[in-house]
């Protein structure tokens, strides 16, 4: 499935979940479908757990 149609089907969802249910409707399908995206991603391999607790120069700020 090409990520136009995936887009398209977001969208739509979002559109729906507004229409019916209202702005607060739109923001948790909205914030649902982010974490369903982040999570797919980390399953498919593209994230790593470690990716998000790492710093990335390795140096830490000392204050």
């Amino acid at each position: 499935m090409s990520m136009a149609v995936v887009g398209m089907i977001a969208g739509m969802a979002l559109g729906f979940a507004g229409y019916f249910g209202g702005f607060g409707a739109f923001v948790l399908v909205a914030a649902l479908g982010a974490v369903g995206f982040g999570v797919g991603r980390f399953l498919e391999g593209d994230y790593e757990l470690g990716d998000f607790f790492r710093q990335r120069d390795g140096r830490r700020e000392r204050r």
